[in-house]
């Protein structure tokens, strides 16, 4: 059943050229849901620094580069048009309803994970902008016991950036078990994931924030909630990063280090930093992933990890009771995205600001 009669036609930004920063507008069919899911005629996505790794073929890790004629996206908010087979009645949901699209696209529900509430990192999921169909298009699939419900009152614009940036930095802020006055550094403080982890951990959780990013960052980190700065810029790259450990552990009681360190950005450099920021006890969270050859953390060696008692957890995004807190933090008015909006026609200039370094927040394509 509908509620209107569907276009058959809808637009879409490829990857034209992967390996390289190229996206392409084109015409394709619109999907047809099948048994258990939903058709959503999306408003918005966000723009996210894993749409640029996957893009350009940058993450080594991933088992297969993509091909051309990707659609990318995992950050889609729009509203259900149309039920599968089967869906009518069920899951909670109605015709016109505002819902989220993220990156696992869908969950199994049935392996290990699933069955212990990690379905963020289920075993079989499918993957929205790699591998199947994303949101950089007007309308998406997605099954009915998995996509999102938006709550009122949070403009699906501001919406879309929370379904990756702010769940994962969520998940990743409980992973790092720092309690309501404790101190936690964000690495990448003013960036797109960076300013809503400051967000939510001081203003949703009660952490004490010190920012780190580029100097331009500063305003954006400090209006986020960041108690400290500091200007990443003004450090030269000698590899023993004593000088801005020094910083970091004066600015906290006794200087004896943060609580935790979440590292939001994809440097090699900021995990080997991070580690000697810690104090005693205390948690290196793991986010940003590096692009190319993969390589360790310089300075995790195990007598520093053994004499000071140090714990490294990683956090892949987060599961779907995050997805609908971390929404539910913003329909509080507690976090806010800061966004720039822009087209699908505009997709590809949004790549090169983020591959600047230089972006604050999050960008938003409109559809």
């Amino acid at each position: 059943m509908s509620s209107e009669v569907a276009p058959t036609k809808q637009k879409a930004a490829v990857y034209d050229k992967p390996g390289s920063i190229s996206t392409k507008v084109v015409e394709i069919n619109i999907p047809e849901p099948g048994e258990g899911e939903v058709l959503v005629r999306l408003t918005h996505s966000g723009v996210c620094h894993s749409d640029l790794s996957i893009m350009t073929n940058s993450w080594r890790t991933l088992p297969n580069p993509i091909e051309p004629g990707q659609i990318g996206g995992h950050e889609g908010v729009g509203k259900i048009v149309k039920f599968g087979p089967g869906v009518s009645g069920s899951y909670g949901l109605s015709l016109g309803d505002r819902v989220g699209i993220k990156w696992v696209n869908s969950a199994c529900k049935q392996c290990a994970a699933c069955l212990e509430g990690m379905d963020n990192i289920c075993f079989n999921p499918k993957i929205s902008g790699y591998g199947s169909p994303g949101t950089f298009q007007q309308y998406v699939i997605g099954p009915a016991n998995y996509v999102t419900p938006i709550p009122d009152g949070v403009r699906s614009d501001e919406a879309a950036p929370l379904l990756c940036a702010g769940v994962t930095v969520y998940a990743a802020l409980k992973r790092s078990k720092a309690q309501p006055g404790q101190w936690v550094l964000i690495s990448g403080a003013g960036g797109g994931l960076g300013h809503l982890a400051v967000q939510i951990a001081s203003k949703g959780m009660g952490l004490r924030v010190i920012g780190v990013d580029h100097g331009s960052k500063e305003g954006i980190a400090r209006n986020s909630g960041a108690e400290h700065f500091i200007d990443i810029t003004k450090y030269s790259a000698d590899g023993s990063h004593k000088a801005i450990s020094t910083d970091v552990k004066a600015l906290t009681p006794g200087g004896l280090g943060v609580h935790a360190a979440v590292v939001c950005v994809a440097s090699n450099a900021a995990y080997t930093q991070a580690l000697l920021f810690l104090r005693f006890n205390g948690t290196l969270v793991c986010v940003g992933v590096p692009e190319h050859e993969p390589k360790a953390i310089a300075s995790a060696y195990p007598a520093l990890l053994m004499a000071k008692h140090l714990n490294v957890t990683g956090s892949s995004i987060g599961n779907q009771r995050d997805a609908i807190e971390t929404l539910d933090f913003a329909s509080r008015g507690i976090i806010k995205a800061h966004i720039q909006t822009t087209t699908l026609e505009g997709l590809t200039n949004a790549f090169e600001r983020l591959h600047s370094g230089t972006l604050e927040g999050r960008i938003v394509i409109e559809l």
